[in-house]
């Protein structure tokens, strides 16, 4: 039987309306997590993503959510003040069905972290970032089943390390990096 334990679940409030589009969002987003840290810049590598929909005139951030392996069944539209929106325009998952959360390089999936470091800091380098206010950070405690999320992202990576390279390229990579390691 399973335990419940309290949890903090992190997350950002987003204010469409306050939304400019000025994407320092992307820009501290991707420096944060480039290798080494702020190295480099490059938005395609954000966690975050500003979807503009020009003829709309709406500028929508969006944060990485869990991957998923299958498309959306649907494709449901919205309609918010009068304006029509696609399903997928503001999904937060990183799918097969297109290239958003994914990294460039590998094509691996990108999921927010909240910007976790050691030193922690105070807030995500996005919510920090954001002049026009239009991103909050958020806190709360909620109770939830002790499960370990670590192994199950770990275990999404290495689905799609296998999926694009197979899984004997992986088992091969895995086993020369452990013997060096020994030596």
């Amino acid at each position: 039987m399973s335990e419940k334990k309290k949890k903090v679940v992190k997350s950002i409030k987003i204010d469409v309306e306050k939304c400019n589009g000025c994407r320092a969002c992307e820009v501290a987003c991707s420096a944060f997590h480039a290798t080494p840290k702020y190295s480099t810049n490059n938005p395609g590598r954000a966690r975050i993503q500003v979807i503009h929909e020009p003829l709309k005139d709406i500028y929508v951030p969006v944060y990485a959510g869990e991957y998923t392996e299958a498309e959306c069944a649907g494709r449901d539209k919205y309609v918010i003040d009068g304006k029509e929106y696609d399903e997928c325009a503001f999904c937060r998952a990183s799918c097969p069905s297109r290239d958003l959360f994914k990294e460039p390089d590998s094509g691996l999936p990108l999921k927010c972290d909240m910007c976790e470091s050691d030193p922690p800091l105070e807030e995500p380098l996005c919510v920090q970032w954001c002049l026009a206010d239009a991103l909050t950070y958020e806190e709360r405690e909620e109770e939830v089943e002790e499960e370990s999320e670590e192994v199950e992202d770990m275990e999404v990576g290495l689905e799609s390390l296998i999926d694009k390279y197979g899984l004997d390229k992986i088992v091969d990579t895995v086993t020369r990096i452990a013997e060096s390691k020994k030596a």
